[in-house]
């Protein structure tokens, strides 16, 4: 009898192999050293095992923990204060970030993570200027981070419709500096974190930076995360300085390669979408914020049938409202099925791939994560099928588990998260940190934060100010 780790039992299993779900059942999970050693019979595991812990996860269904490709935990501490809103970045939200101090975003970012961690999200792509911290707070947390320092050259201020950006080219070459060093202290931490490169568009950056962050990424056999064609506002961008769109310019740079992870596509047409597919970028899609932000369905299908892996993102809570990738992955289907008016487009199990083992491959780390196999790491989640949004489950002639997952799950149905074959989240609680204490800190936040905004606020004159004064908030 060999002694090993951790062994998981549960009914069901969803592994991602192959190009299915790779439904298991009648078998159990055997984990040691933090990777998968192999699916035994259930009735056979524990004559062949001796395990330090054994997962009685009797009425659960057990599956890769999900992928958020991208996401910006720092913006939590602006929740629900841009939405419903035209030019939603400089009108909306701009005068809450420029009111909001580092601690205080840092602070709210953590919640946010620990908001995602409680759904499911086993790895996290977060995304902005300050990042160590947060990083640090990923590690305890025991989660993986798919981390990105980000960095721009145009100067932070509101720009008016069609104002072109200032840039500062030195604040640039700094930020480039900083990512370099921050991939020194970070990447590969614990074999749990990895770092990316991260202008914030080809917008705010010269193409001559461009071109030394995507030397210094292939140099370092990592990847560039970076917003592309994200909107009609970074297109007006480039076109009135390089006279091309934003796809356009990019490929006669020989920015469109493997290297880059293309966040949004908001603005790219079908056939664009298709073109940075075909030159081996890869995807990530934030159906819920970019649906908020500018009522707008990504290319993300023409992506896909193109050849291109997609990732999804739940983005930020000044836009989509939450870090949770089951409402994701319902969004990603209803936008689509509405898009093409077609109840077939996008069906469940193609949402839970993109939420696990085609994520993992669009951002990277398919080699560790994103489907349960034999020498990954065991980063894995229980949905509780006794949950009121799970039942009834049926088995037999179709299962509806994963349909009930997309469709009706809310986050609170995972009962448990593992990464690298230690418990993180148990029962909604997140182990290795103090939840009440966090959320204590940023009950404090909004006071000053508020008063700080509100002169911008009122001069800007956007929709919610127009909102407040009519008593529709």
């Amino acid at each position: 009898m060999k002694r090993v780790d951790m062994i998981v039992k549960a009914p069901f299993f969803y592994t991602m192999e192959g190009d299915g779900l790779g439904f298991k059942e009648d078998v159990a999970m055997v984990v040691d050293g933090g990777k998968i050693v192999e699916f035994a019979p259930v009735k056979d595991v524990d004559d062949m095992y001796k395990a330090e812990e054994v997962l009685e996860l009797d009425h659960h269904a057990v599956m890769p923990g999900f992928i958020d490709g991208h996401m910006h935990t720092s913006d939590n501490l602006f929740r629900g204060l841009a939405q419903d809103t035209n030019s939603w970045m400089m009108y909306g939200v701009q005068p809450f970030a420029n009111a909001g101090e580092w601690p205080e975003k840092i602070s709210a970012g953590r919640l946010s993570i620990i908001e995602a961690i409680k759904a499911g999200t086993t790895t996290l792509g977060d995304y902005h200027y300050v990042m160590d911290e947060t990083t640090d707070f990923i590690h305890k947390t025991g989660a993986r981070g798919n981390l990105t320092l980000m960095l721009r050259a145009a100067k932070q201020k509101v720009y008016k419709p069609g104002e072109l950006y200032e840039f500062d080219d030195e604040a640039g070459e700094i930020g480039l500096k900083q990512n370099i060093e921050y991939y020194d202290k970070w990447h590969n931490k614990d074999g749990r974190i990895r770092v990316l490169f991260g202008p914030q568009g080809a917008d705010f950056v010269s193409p001559e930076l461009l071109m030394k962050i995507q030397k210094a990424a292939k140099e370092r056999n990592t990847k560039i995360h970076m917003h592309v064609q994200q909107g009609d506002r970074e297109t007006y961008q480039i076109e009135k300085k390089y006279g091309k769109r934003p796809t356009a310019f990019l490929d006669d740079l020989g920015f469109l390669d493997e290297t880059l992870i293309a966040v949004h596509l908001t603005d790219c047409t079908d056939e664009e979408a298709a073109l940075i597919a075909k030159r081996g970028a890869s995807m990530i899609v934030n159906p819920g914020s970019i649906g908020i932000i500018d009522g707008i369905v990504c290319p993300s299908m023409a992506f896909q049938e193109a050849g291109g892996n997609v990732a999804l993102g739940s983005d930020q809570a000044p836009g989509n409202n939450c870090h949770n990738i089951i409402n994701e992955m319902k969004n990603v289907c209803l936008f689509n099925k509405l898009k093409y008016q077609n109840p077939e487009i996008m069906p469940a199990w193609r949402a839970l791939r993109m939420a696990t083992i085609e994520g993992a491959k669009a951002i990277g780390v398919d080699d560790v994560t994103g489907s349960l196999e034999a020498g990954k790491q065991a980063d894995f989640i229980a949905i509780d099928l006794n949950a009121i949004s799970m039942m009834p489950v049926y088995t037999y002639p179709m299962r509806n588990i994963v349909p009930n997952l997309v469709y009706s799950a809310r986050g609170c149905e995972v009962a448990l998260s593992a990464v690298a074959g230690k418990v993180i989240m148990k029962d909604q609680k997140v182990l290795n940190v103090d939840e009440e204490q966090i959320k204590s800190e940023v009950a404090k936040l909004p006071e000053e934060v508020g008063k700080r905004a509100a002169a911008e606020f009122h001069e800007i004159n956007g929709t919610n100010a127009h909102f407040m004064r009519e008593d529709r908030l």
